[in-house]
């Protein structure tokens, strides 16, 4: 083959193989020319609301006015009241529409017609519970709950002058102070908490559509009281159920609560040979004289039956004696008027209010004379010790060390800053 008929092939398996490249890439190209792989793909993600598909809706969020009814709100949008009071009667057993709470947010849905119509009714019922009325042939109520996310926060604290109030210094919700006292109510007494007191606490955050709602289960805790440290680890036994429990994994539930009310001082205390202030002569004095406000509510501090409410001729006044099982009894003196239901047989809880705190019979002022029987003998109820709940099931005892474990290692990490600094909660999981 000639050096002139080589070069002519070459030329033209160069023109041929522009020409297929050109004409496969055009055969590629989408609408317009543009080739697929440069076409910009967009996907439309719909905005969702109380499971409904808001895209071709107008939307009205709102707050409940003070004075407000469910009226007022849906003839502002153009609901006639026939149907309000159709709505009010016929779904009065999925929510009672005379509920609905000022300051509570409502959404109205409506069309995007020159008239709007009115499709839909969501009032929230808390920030994560709603009801939500579809305005149809008929009209349907429906109950529904928003997505809750959670996120683990801790925060810390030094008893200034109460644990409410070191919870607002350090910027934490201060309802975590009630789960502190919920969960170390049998073992500290948060009435006689001191100054320079300090804790750790590990617990979730709530949040409904980013905005945070509340506190969740309080995970973990170390309350220093006294100099002594006081754990606390949430541990669901499975079929058990969830309690709170110490380092050596005995429960922190206690039969009794460690104080039966709200006091200022302890103005007297358990002795045998005690002047009593109005009859000015020594005799025992086999109880605790909690000061108080008067109508201080007093409480049971445990689970019991009354067996008496009534005036007592020894000085005491008004009493209550409750009996908790076959070895404690309590004695409730002094009191301005029992709690509702508060008679001899009558059951009550621990917690449960069965009077006030006043000055009834022989007393210089409001106070509360709190007595402590054990097997019929009056002992020192501020040194009961009071008998645990049932600890870790020892089939749970290896997974609670590993869960007690992670949770202190946390603690430990988490620094308590002296008085004078405050410590903001933060977030430490995701």
């Amino acid at each position: 083959m000639s050096k002139k008929t080589t070069i002519i092939i070459i030329a033209a398996f160069f023109v041929v193989s522009l020409i297929v490249y050109f004409i496969l890439k055009n055969s590629k190209a989408g609408v317009g020319g543009t080739p697929e792989t440069e076409q910009e793909l967009t996907i439309h993600n719909p905005k969702i609301l109380y499971g409904i598909n808001v895209d071709s809706f107008n939307i009205v969020k709102e707050q409940i006015n003070r004075n407000e009814f469910l009226a007022d709100i849906l003839l502002k949008y153009h609901v006639d009241y026939p149907t309000i009071d159709k709505l009010a009667r016929e779904t009065k057993g999925v929510f009672d529409v005379r509920k609905i709470r000022y300051g509570n947010y409502y959404t109205v849905i409506m069309t995007k017609d020159s008239l709007p119509v009115t499709k839909y009714f969501a009032y929230e019922i808390t920030p994560s519970d709603y009801v939500l009325y579809t305005f149809d042939d008929s009209i349907v109520a429906t109950r529904g709950v928003k997505e809750i996310s959670v996120k683990v926060d801790t925060a810390t604290g030094i008893i200034k002058s109460s644990l409410w109030n070191a919870m607002i210094d350090n910027h934490t919700d201060p309802n975590l102070a009630n789960e502190l006292s919920e969960i170390y109510a049998w073992t500290i007494d948060f009435f006689g908490i001191r100054k320079d007191d300090h804790f750790k606490v590990i617990y979730e955050s709530r949040y409904v559509e980013g905005k945070r709602i509340g506190i969740g289960k309080l995970l973990a805790a170390n309350f220093n009281h006294f100099g002594a440290d006081h754990y606390a680890f949430y541990f669901d036994q499975d079929s058990i159920g969830g309690d709170y429990f110490d380092e050596e994994a005995n429960s922190l539930r206690r039969t009794f609560l460690k104080a039966p009310l709200k006091y200022r001082r302890i103005s007297s205390g358990f002795s045998y040979s005690r002047m009593h202030p109005v009859l000015k002569y020594r005799r025992p004095h086999l109880g605790v004289d909690y000061a108080a406000d008067r109508g201080t509510p007093v409480v049971s501090i445990g689970d019991g039956v009354v067996e008496f409410a009534k005036w007592d001729n020894g000085g005491g006044g008004r009493a209550v004696k409750i009996k908790h099982n076959g070895t404690y009894t309590t004695v409730y003196m002094h009191l301005s008027k029992y709690g509702e239901g508060i008679k001899a047989g009558a059951h009550v809880k621990q917690g449960q209010v069965i009077g006030y705190v006043g000055s009834s019979g022989l007393a210089t002022g409001p106070h509360l004379d709190f007595r402590f029987y054990r097997n019929g003998k009056a002992v020192d109820p501020t040194k009961v010790e009071s008998p645990a709940a049932n600890p870790v099931d020892s089939t749970n005892m290896e997974r609670f060390e590993v869960e007690k474990q992670k949770w202190l290692d946390v603690l430990a990490n988490i620094r308590v800053k002296d008085v004078d600094t405050l410590v903001v909660a933060k977030p430490i999981l995701k």
